[in-house]
């Protein structure tokens, strides 16, 4: 009665009722002193202290344990600092983590965002191989060609680096948002390549031409095209880069690899790859050379 709340008594008034309730005074509840002042009834000497009758010890007891699956867990949460990427965090906790030489029986975790990157990371590469054959047979399949779909990927590698550089010269790591951003540029940049090697391929079945005339002459007609679209995306690009609004932080990296990466590929695409289009016009083994166009004369008689 002491420390709880026992009504004892129930007064009525013409609208309302009100219990009263019997306990000690706040200030006397206050701390684990307050046991030593609570006395009990005696069956030979009235009331006596409760510390002639118990012993009083004082522990933490928790109230409550958490779990992760069937083992207890204690969860330690962080925040990052402006423009720190969530990569570098979880490089640095994990290098702190095996600085302290944890036992067996202890396992550290991460959760949250922190896992999602994680997982995100160990599944990226593979995902990006599978998009990289199948663009491959696609491409084989339109062009009824096993080399040139490798002409066209040939573009993405300065597109990668290009974004890359760019993350890195802004102080932005490899986050989910720029491996987004990269995995973006096999769709934007390739159309480069396609270009290309689509003109070039039709001048030489079409026309005769050699290897080194067509992919010249697709260079020079298909150059304002490329740069067109290419100055489409990277412009669409910029207002992500330079966005300061609310949630920019998640939109710059995607921005930055964008245009990091279209700045390079554009500027390296018309040199490398007319290169490797007629190395790789010579490499081919079952591809017969353009079928020549047979030329014959009808010549009629004169009809006696």
């Amino acid at each position: 009665m002491a420390f709880g709340q026992r009504p004892i008594a129930q007064l009525y008034t013409s609208l309302n009722q009100y219990y009263v309730i019997m306990q000690a005074k706040a200030g006397l509840q206050m701390g684990p002193d307050a046991l030593r002042r609570i006395y009990v009834r005696s069956q030979t000497s009235g009331m006596v202290p409760l510390s002639e009758l118990v012993t009083q010890h004082q522990t933490v007891t928790p109230l409550s344990v958490n779990h992760q699956g069937q083992f207890p867990s204690v969860t330690l949460s962080f925040n990052l600092r402006a423009n720190e990427p969530l990569g570098t965090a979880v490089s640095a906790i994990q290098g702190a983590m095996d600085g302290l030489h944890l036992p067996a029986t202890l396992v550290a975790n991460f959760q949250g965002n922190a896992q999602a990157f994680q997982s995100s990371l160990s599944s990226t590469p593979i995902l990006i191989l599978a998009a990289l054959i199948a663009v491959y047979i696609i491409l084989g399949m339109l062009y009824e060609n096993t080399i040139h779909p490798l002409t066209i990927l040939s573009t993405l590698p300065s597109a990668g680096v290009g974004a890359l550089l760019m993350l890195l010269a802004f102080g932005f790591g490899l986050d989910v948002i720029g491996i987004i951003g990269i995995i973006l540029l096999i769709g934007i940049v390739k159309k480069n390549g396609i270009m290309l090697v689509d003109f070039a391929l039709h001048t030489q079945r079409e026309q005769n031409r050699s290897a080194e005339d067509a992919i010249h002459e697709a260079c020079l007609l298909r150059f304002r095209p490329i740069l067109m679209t290419t100055m489409c995306a990277l412009l669409g690009g910029l207002p992500l880069m330079l966005s300061n609004g609310t949630g920019s932080e998640l939109r710059k990296p995607l921005g930055y690899a964008m245009v990091g990466g279209l700045i390079v590929s554009q500027a390296l695409t018309l040199f490398t790859t007319p290169v490797i289009y007629i190395y790789m016009d010579k490499a081919r083994w079952h591809d017969g050379p353009p079928a020549r166009q047979a030329r014959c004369a009808v010549v009629a008689a004169p009809a006696e």
